[in-house]
C-alpha cells in the first residue's frame, strides 16, 4: 500500500523555502530580523525532521512489518533506513535528532545557530530522503 507522502513533501519545500528567504535578506537584514527569519527556519527544520521519521517508520513497517519497527530505537530506526537505502548516514541523522531534541530543551542565540547550521545540511538529506521513498512508495 503506498504512503501519502503530501505532509512530508509540504514540510521539506517550506523548509527549503525558508532558507532562501534567509539567504535572499541575509546581508541586508537588521539583527532582529535576520533573528525572526532563522526562527522560522528552525520551527521548519523541527516540523520537516518529525515528518521523516515518521515517515521511515511507516515505510519500514509497511515493507519490513511491524516486528521489525516496533520499540526499536531511534538509531535502529536510521540502521534499518539506511540497510533499506533510504538514508546514506546513519549518525548524520542521529546528529539531526539530538538537534532536534536541542530545540526543545534550549534556546538561546548559540544553539539557535548551530541548529540553523544543521538545518541547513538537514534540508539536503530530507530531500534526498524524499525522493527515494517516493521512488519505492507502491
Amino acid at each position: 500500500m503506498a504512503l501519502e507522502l503530501d505532509s512530508l513533501s509540504k514540510s521539506v519545500e517550506v523548509m527549503r523555502r525558508s532558507l532562501q528567504v534567509v539567504e535572499v535578506n541575509e546581508s541586508r537584514a537588521d539583527d532582529d530580523m535576520l533573528y525572526t527569519l532563522r526562527s522560522g527556519v528552525i520551527q521548519n527544520f523541527e516540523v520537516a525532521y518529525e515528518q521523516c521519521w515518521k515517515m521511515m517508520k511507516r515505510w519500514l513497517d509497511n515493507n519490513l512489518g511491524s516486528a521489525y519497527v516496533d520499540g526499536v530505537t531511534r538509531r535502529e530506526l536510521f540502521r534499518l533506513a539506511a540497510e533499506h537505502q533510504l538514508i546514506e548516514n546513519v549518525d548524520r541523522w542521529m546528529d539531526y535528532h539530538y538537534t532536534r531534541n536541542e530545540t526543545s530543551h534550549t534556546y538561546d542565540g548559540e544553539s539557535a545557530n548551530v541548529v540553523y547550521d544543521s538545518a541547513k545540511t538537514f534540508l539536503q538529506d530530507a530531500e534526498k530522503f524524499l525522493s527515494r521513498i517516493r521512488s519505492r512508495n507502491d
